[in-house]
């Protein structure tokens, strides 16, 4: 039995003051990753603020001309949107791919971002794990590593980020909006989620005394090409093996702009920055074939001596 207590936050600012005064405070919304972790005796907070009725549960228009996304909205809602499925179709196949709809339903937009990995050791307390217990060791590296990462690891963790969400935010290239006691920042979206390092059980640049109050979508969203591909052991309610969100502005039988992120290989969303390079101003057959030779030389040789061969034919397969 894990004793905490619980508080409702009476607005953005009071949400703030109370995760600052106490450490191991934990804000609740959907729950519907913390209260799992609760169970297993992973995460253990000693207060849990419930934020879910502050203002933020809006899908409005950014100034610049980006759709600007409330930190609260669930994700059936923001895949369901209107704006979202004209504008951001790749956000939208990419959310309703992930979980189950009872679960969208419950999950927030900035919990999905906030989500701890699936690691089967993670959850186990009763092996080691550096993202739950520092400095007692992986036990995934020569363990069960499946659905492990093949890029950014390091000695002390392999983990991976779980988001089907966070995946095409990562391609879109979305920006984090966050408020704590030193005033208002926002995150571009590649730096909000870290790689493992040294320091595995910190996963964000979100400081611990800081909420989410929005997340931004930039005005282009590639909605005439793109495609969200996830491979995973069964057709609903599991998690990618390995993913791929794909988003082409193509003119005239040249590609002017390519976004390529990966999901299931790393710590967090990846980027690949030497694809899009590969895409960027060729006609689209061509440059799509040179990518798919340059990313599959790039798996094998930043992939740790531990990857299955399968995760790598994987994301071959998916390019």
């Amino acid at each position: 039995m894990i004793n905490f207590e619980y508080t409702r936050a009476s607005d953005i600012a009071d949400a703030v003051r109370r995760v600052s005064a106490e450490p191991r405070a934990k804000f609740i919304a959907g729950g519907t990753n913390l209260i799992d972790l609760m169970k297993e005796d992973v995460e253990r907070p000693t207060r849990l603020i419930d934020i879910t009725h502050l203002p933020l549960k809006a899908v409005e228009e950014a100034p610049g001309g980006g759709l600007k996304i409330g930190a609260l909205v669930p994700n059936s809602d923001l895949a369901y949107h209107p704006a979202v499925e004209s504008r951001y179709p790749l956000l939208s196949s990419a959310i309703l791919a992930g979980a189950s709809q009872q679960l969208r339903n419950m999950a927030s937009t900035g919990g999905n971002l906030l989500q701890r990995t699936r690691c089967y050791y993670f959850y186990d307390t009763a092996t080691p794990c550096n993202k739950r217990a520092p400095g007692s060791g992986c036990s995934a590296i020569n363990g069960l590593n499946r659905m492990h990462a093949i890029l950014g690891t390091s000695e002390a963790c392999i983990a991976v980020h779980p988001s089907d969400m966070c995946v095409a935010l990562a391609a879109l290239g979305a920006t984090v909006h966050v408020l704590g006691p030193s005033g208002e920042r926002t995150i571009a979206f590649t730096d909000f989620h870290r790689l493992p390092g040294d320091t595995p059980q910190i996963d964000s640049t979100l400081r611990p005394d800081e909420i989410i109050t929005a997340i931004e979508l930039p005005p282009k969203g590639f909605a005439d090409n793109y495609t969200y591909l996830k491979i995973r052991d069964r057709l609903s309610y599991a998690f990618a093996l390995v993913s791929i969100a794909v988003g082409l502005d193509i003119e005239g039988g040249t590609i002017k702009e390519a976004r390529l992120a990966l999901g299931g290989v790393a710590h967090k969303p990846w980027r690949d920055p030497e694809a899009e390079a590969q895409l960027n101003g060729a006609t689209a057959s061509r440059s799509i074939s040179c990518a798919r030779q340059s990313h599959s030389a790039a798996l094998i040789m930043r992939s740790p001596p531990s990857t299955t061969y399968s995760t790598i034919r994987c994301h071959q397969y998916l390019i």
